[in-house]
């Protein structure tokens, strides 16, 4: 009785074992699997590729990565620009605190929403330098739907 009771406690370890390695790899595995990334040489390659690309992305911007979440809205978008600012059909964020990014890419700084600098319709935009950084929410995607939505 004593090597049945020592053989199942041994199982239900190994079981645990197994299970606390293999969870967390299927979920980043499933996470993953929903996750798109893209570099271009132009912002009007980038455009003419994918239309989740914001429009507002000036054709000339350079060296652009893209990130997209395929099951929702949520983005993120690096691009070398010319100017040193926010693009001017953006307007600046004011007081106003930006979200942290949803997902994440190795090219994209975690610490942007802390330096947002203005709204690019429903991104929020940071700019270091000539680097453009933006990004953009679930909810704000679904929000700038909503408002879409209504206005046709």
């Amino acid at each position: 009785m004593r090597g049945v009771l020592i053989g199942a406690l041994g199982g239900v370890v190994v079981l645990g074992i197994t299970a606390a390695v293999v969870v967390p790899e299927a979920r980043e595995w499933y996470d993953g699997r929903h996750e798109e990334t893209s570099s271009y040489a132009t912002g009007k390659a980038a455009k003419a590729d994918r239309d989740s690309v914001p429009r507002w992305l000036p054709d000339d911007a350079a060296s652009v990565e893209y990130a997209m979440r395929t099951t929702g809205g949520e983005r993120l978008l690096k691009a070398r620009i010319s100017g040193d600012g926010i693009p001017a059909s953006c307007e600046p964020l004011g007081r106003k605190k930006a979200p942290d990014p949803e997902i994440s890419a190795s090219w994209f700084p975690s610490d942007r929403a802390g330096e947002a600098q203005g709204r690019c319709g429903s991104y929020y935009v940071s700019v270091d330098g000539h680097t453009l950084y933006a990004w953009q929410t679930n909810g704000d995607w679904m929000e700038e739907n909503r408002r879409s939505s209504s206005a046709e």
